[in-house]
């Protein structure tokens, strides 16, 4: 009836009081409206709010009908509408169709685009000659360029950006204020004459004397030289990536030994060369998100180094996204390594000055620019799996654009993990989900997620009722949310770990459960005080039930055997084959005697084991005890490098698998792990082929969810399975499991919006913590 009744006043009136809500500031909205407003033949007025774009429009019926048809199918290419809402009135008599002046108000947020890749025609503007912009480093138009990098308030203006200092010349003036040109009202407009410009410094911060920076900073990175590169989000570090010798010199002064680095490439065709390129793959690539992608690597053919990323068959590519990047792979004529400018573990540098001090024992020389960067802005990693993007790692591109929830919440803010810290804020139907504010183990990253949280609540007009946080104590993220949960009127709520793991799952996938969650991770606090991290777990929204796990092992010295892989494989053998197991034949038999002894001492007087049921520690000790990796120099290193090895579409080739057991004990099923490891060792004595040792446990692993989930769902009827945890990035894993669940006729979730590790555990927190107080 409402919609007959709305229909009816079209025919009737004349004027329609609009109301757009969802990313339509900054991506063009306004011109679109006038330029439709003009095909329409209507009067009247749009305005952005800081709540919303508003628009007044009066024509006849038929005109009006159109208008609204269009305005929901011909958006802006950036642009997404989240509502609209139209009354409609008697006529007001307007003579024209205007553009007003931005209007604040109280308590009022609109959504903020995210930054976006250069757009075709800003792209063929900078490699034209006869064009104004010719070789221009920071041309952008309302389609593409800096967003949410430069702006510290709303509604999104000039003088709310860092482009305020930057006083537009008479041409751009023209362009930015003419409705029907595509740089009518972008912030960041500006050209040679008037805009931010480049400067190339030596490692020593002196300016270099030269013509033309960018060809300059293209010839010294041919030279063999390390530049830091000032981008949208912060400075990258680059160097040629077909060049072993500058490559291992970055990894020494970053102090990142193996670590992969993400590769630029100027062109899709480029990348085709080195890489296979799936048509999701492509359209990730292409995209205005523009993110890096993990692509298989084409190693027999492509000159870029493994160097790169040693013992990987995935090579980290992305196209360029601004203007800078097109002009300086063009000009290189070479690949580019680009990495966070940073020492590793510390945030992306942002500012020149703090580039100087931070990088300047990294690099031979900086490309500076003097356009400030409001907020630090990691690249997002994607990978495609079963023709479906997968977020790795959410930031550049995608953030702040909210997870919408399929509920309205209260003013939470979750504060997330330890690795890969995100945190979440929400109101309404929003999750606004924070870019990637990395490894909270300095005071630096603490400051970066301190005042990214202050910039996200001032944006979206937040005051958090409810502080969301991991049961772990020793979290700098738990121990912010106690702080700041001392203040009066807010409630404080603890979320375990994995039951956040799994919600995020839910909650992306608009799904309340109960399902049967599989949460495999490496680190989780339990609410038995050991280390939880191979669960499955009943859950919903609400709450969450324990009802199996992998078996315990002690973890033997803590951080120490996550960064020591062989101490786990020991921790095992010892653990399920006897304290007299003889480590004769085996590769970690060449451990110095010493350490052994102390190793079994540690293990029999329970000195710094805790117990573990980590899925991750589960992969790091095969890795160990098949002579892959016993020492690891990034996080899950060794389960990666054992995933690297099986061969290639191993479902196809074999489906053997290790023995295993399941047993109950008042109500808990446990997976008993001693026979297979049992008979791992007897694979490697035999000198069975590491591929088909890493098949087989994989096959394992896959089997070992199926059965516990047949297990669980016959005797609880629940045949929905989410996965989720930082093992699930494991492909190979991914995809045995899901076909081996489908096969027996599960329904399975899995992430795309949000990653799959700690990155998004906030967005659970959140959730959970909507519903904790009723």
């Amino acid at each position: 009836m409402c919609e007959q009744w709305q229909m009816l006043l079209v025919k009737v009136g004349k004027s329609a009081k609009i109301s757009v809500r969802g990313v339509v500031q900054g991506v063009g909205f306004r011109p679109f409206v006038y330029r439709l407003a003009q095909e329409h033949n209507l009067k009247g007025w749009v305005c952005n709010t800081s709540g919303s774009v508003k628009i007044e429009a009066e024509g006849d019926e038929e005109s009006l009908e159109n208008f609204l048809s269009d305005l929901k199918t011909k958006v802006p290419p950036m642009a997404r509408i989240e509502t609209i809402k139209t009354t409609f009135h008697s006529p007001n008599g307007f003579t024209e169709f205007q553009i007003r002046k931005s209007l604040s108000r109280e308590g009022k947020y609109q959504l903020v685009s995210p930054d976006i890749a250069t757009c075709e025609n800003c792209r063929r503007e900078i490699f034209y000659p006869t064009e104004r912009r010719f070789h221009y480093p920071f041309t952008n138009c309302t389609n593409c360029g800096p967003r949410f990098t430069i702006i510290d308030d709303i509604p999104y203006d000039r003088p709310k950006t860092t482009m305020r200092k930057f006083k537009m010349c008479p041409e751009c003036q023209r362009e930015y204020d003419d409705p029907l040109d595509r740089r009518f009202h972008a912030q960041p407009n500006a050209c040679p004459e008037c805009g931010p410009s480049l400067e190339l410094v030596g490692g020593d911060g002196n300016p270099i004397e030269c013509n033309d920076a960018i060809k300059t900073a293209s010839a010294l990175l041919k030279g063999g030289n390390i530049l830091a590169t000032k981008g949208l989000g912060g400075f990258h570090l680059v160097c040629d990536a077909t060049n072993k010798e500058a490559i291992n010199l970055l990894r020494t002064r970053k102090r990142r030994p193996a670590k992969p680095f993400a590769v630029m490439m100027a062109t899709l065709e480029e990348i085709e060369k080195h890489c296979l390129v799936s048509p999701e793959e492509r359209n990730l690539l292409i995209s205005p998100e523009c993110p890096i992608v993990l692509l298989r690597w084409k190693h027999c053919s492509s000159n870029i180094s493994t160097a790169v990323a040693p013992n990987l068959k995935y090579l980290g590519v992305m196209l360029p996204y601004t203007p800078l990047h097109h002009l300086l792979l063009r000009e290189a004529s070479v690949p580019l390594v680009m990495t966070s400018g940073n020492l590793s573990e510390e945030p992306i540098a942002k500012d020149n000055d703090e580039a100087l001090i931070r990088l300047g024992g990294i690099v031979d020389y900086f490309l500076f620019h003097n356009r400030d960067i409001f907020t630090r802005y990691d690249d997002s990693v994607y990978m495609v799996e079963d023709s479906k993007p997968q977020a790795l790692r959410r930031a550049r591109g995608y953030a702040p654009y909210p997870v919408f929830l399929p509920f309205k919440s209260k003013q939470i803010l979750a504060c997330g993990a330890e690795l890969k810290n995100t945190f979440c804020l929400t109101k309404d139907k929003h999750a606004f989900l924070g870019q990637h504010i990395g490894d909270m183990e300095n005071e630096e990253t603490l400051e970066h997620f301190e005042n990214t949280i202050e910039l996200y609540k001032k944006l979206f007009r937040i005051e958090p009722e409810i502080i969301a946080y991991d049961m772990h104590p020793e979290y700098l993220a738990t121990k912010y949310a106690l702080e700041s949960g001392s203040e009066p009127g807010l409630s404080l709520i603890p979320v375990q770990h994995h039951h956040a793991h799994i919600v995020s799952c839910l909650v992306e996938n608009k799904v309340k459960g109960p399902v049967i969650g599989v949460a495999f991770d490496g680190t989780g606090y339990g609410t038995n005080d050991t280390i939880w991290g191979g669960e499955f777990l009943l859950a919903d929204w609400r709450s969450f039930q324990r009802v199996g796990h992998l078996e315990y092992t002690p973890l033997l010295g803590g951080v120490a055997a996550i960064k020591k892989p062989y101490r786990m494989a020991l921790s095992y053998l010892y653990t399920l084959l006897g304290e007299d197991f003889s480590l004769e034949g085996l590769p970690i038999s060449k451990l110095n005697p010493a350490e052994l002894e102390i190793i079994k001492q540690q293990l029999k007087r329970g000195i710094n084991a805790p117990l573990t049921s980590s899925a991750g520690r589960f992969f790091d000790a095969v890795s160990a005890l098949v002579g892959i990796r016993e020492e690891i120099d990034y996080e899950a290193q060794a389960a990666i490098e054992l995933e690297m090895l099986a061969p290639d579409e191993g479902d196809k080739l074999e489906r053997k698998a290790y023995p295993f057991s399941i047993v109950e004990h008042q109500g808990m099923r446990v997976v008993m792990l001693g026979e297979l490891f049992s008979t791992i060792v007897q694979d490697v004595k035999n000198q069975t082929p590491i591929p088909l040792i890493s098949l087989k446990f994989h096959n394992t692993v896959a089997e070992i969810i199926t059965t516990m989930c047949k297990l669980i769902a016959r005797k609880t009827g629940v045949i929905q399975v989410a996965l989720s945890g930082g093992v699930f990035q494991n492909r190979l894993l991914l995809r045995l499991t899901t076909s081996a669940l489908l096969r027996d006729n599960f329904s399975v979730i899995t992430h795309h919006l949000v990653p799959c590790n700690d990155g998004g555990i906030s967005l659970g927190q959140a959730v959970i913590a909507n519903f904790a107080l009723g």
